[in-house]
């Protein structure tokens, strides 16, 4: 039993579709495959714009409209026939996102209602891919995945419940995956009491750990447009290298520190069971990809990470004493409440300072809890720039004609927050 999970640009256009199709034939057969799609292309960005329009009670339609007939355009190039039910079912899900963007109440959770809206890319993509499949020869099941990935309403971070989810899923599609092709959503859980939670932008990678986990997969592929893990994201450095095989230590600490083929989370269900990962080109399915396993080298080459939008905050006592663990736990709590991820710290005698990705409304909430015990000062539009397993000539990289407002090295990390 295998997990195949494709991403975005891998179901952007009517011939990635297609081509969806020539990979399931030829790499994964006909059963005991279970297919995990993200949303269309840009799909999730526009929905972000159309549910913000929605909220804030301002017009939503002209981005409403793009976003439908770019989903139309593609359907209707893939089938033909005009009575196909892809189209009934896809004008169904339609106009029950308008339905769910016309009932947003005045004063609503934002994150609550970003995951009611925002979850539809996931769900136009499947069915499409689901009857494209049907059409192609593939017989395959549609399955809501919200009804499988329980979580709690922790919303846009769903926390799975693990143990409802596994018995689910072990128990109504182990048997099913025997006869046939299964298609679900990556990214969506659901709650107990029917609402829809997202697992973390990004997060169709952790659906499918979850699927293949709870199925004790045999492997999991992630099918990318690049040639497997890289140790540098192309669109910063020309002279990447790809990770033949990796071990999952390194995959989580390269994931933990903001490298975009992998999400976070993904590795620790794997890693429980020694599943394997193999990341693999969707334009070069013959090419061997990268294989993430139970593996130890010693050496490896330098992995270069760059987060965007970064923001810089140091706190400082207002009464000039030591920063003390006592201020610590006041910023940590704060920080937890707000949902800031720490990606690095460093502490003075007098000031703490962190590098997190910068949320304004979050960082404002911030500052009003703890400005009566703090002066705090913050810089904005930053990079953060992580190797790992570096040596000198990869510092000299990355910082050479930078301005760097923090640095910090352990003994196989080095971090640098730079303008």
């Amino acid at each position: 039993m295998k997990v195949f999970k494709f991403g975005g640009a891998s179901v952007k256009s009517a011939e990635a579709f297609r081509n969806i199709a020539h990979i399931v034939k030829t790499c994964g057969g006909d059963r005991e495959l279970l297919l995990v799609v993200s949303a269309m292309g840009k799909t999730t960005n526009a929905l972000e714009q159309i549910f913000d329009l929605a909220y804030s009670g301002q017009s939503f339609e002209t981005a409403f409209q793009q976003c439908l007939s770019y989903h139309q355009e593609i359907t209707n190039e893939l089938f033909r026939d005009k009575t196909a039910p892809v189209h009934e079912r896809l004008e169904h899900l339609f106009a029950q996102l308008r339905q769910t963007l016309e009932r947003i109440p005045s004063g609503a959770t934002y994150d609550k209602y970003y995951d009611q809206v925002v979850s539809y890319g996931e769900l136009f993509s499947s069915t499409i891919l689901h009857h494209f499949l049907q059409e192609q020869g593939l017989s395959n099941t549609w399955i809501d995945s919200r009804k499988y990935i329980q979580t709690d309403n922790t919303w846009r971070e769903g926390k799975v419940d693990w143990n409802w989810t596994e018995r689910t899923i072990k128990r109504d599609l182990t048997s099913l995956l025997q006869e046939q092709l299964v298609v679900t959503q990556g990214f969506l859980g659901g709650t107990n009491n029917g609402f829809t939670t997202t697992l973390g932008r990004e997060g169709s990678d952790f659906s499918a750990a979850i699927f293949a986990y709870s199925l004790d997969a045999e492997a999991m592929y992630i099918w990318k447009d690049v040639e497997g893990l890289l140790n540098a994201d192309p669109k910063y450095f020309e002279d990447t290298v790809r990770y033949p095989e990796i071990s999952y230590q390194e995959t989580v600490e390269m994931a933990y520190y903001g490298a975009s083929v992998i999400h976070p989370k993904t590795i620790k269900p794997l890693a429980n069971k020694l599943i394997p990962l193999y990341v693999k080109s969707f334009l070069n399915p013959a090419a061997a990809g990268t294989k993430i396993c139970d593996c130890r080298f010693e050496v490896i080459a330098p992995a270069y990470i760059i987060k965007e939008n970064q923001c810089l905050i140091s706190f400082s006592v207002k009464d000039f004493t030591f920063i003390s663990e006592k201020n610590l736990g006041t910023i940590f709590n704060a920080l937890s409440e707000m949902r800031l991820k720490i990606n690095m710290m460093q502490n003075s005698a007098i000031s703490f300072s962190i590098c997190t990705d910068y949320f304004p409304e979050r960082l404002e909430r911030l500052i009003q809890t703890l400005q009566d015990q703090f002066e705090i000062h913050y810089n904005t539009n930053l990079r953060l720039y992580t190797i790992k397993n570096y040596d000198s000539q990869s510092i000299s990289k990355v910082t050479t004609g930078k301005s760097i407002l923090l640095e910090q090295r352990t003994r196989t990390t080095f971090q640098a927050v730079c303008r």
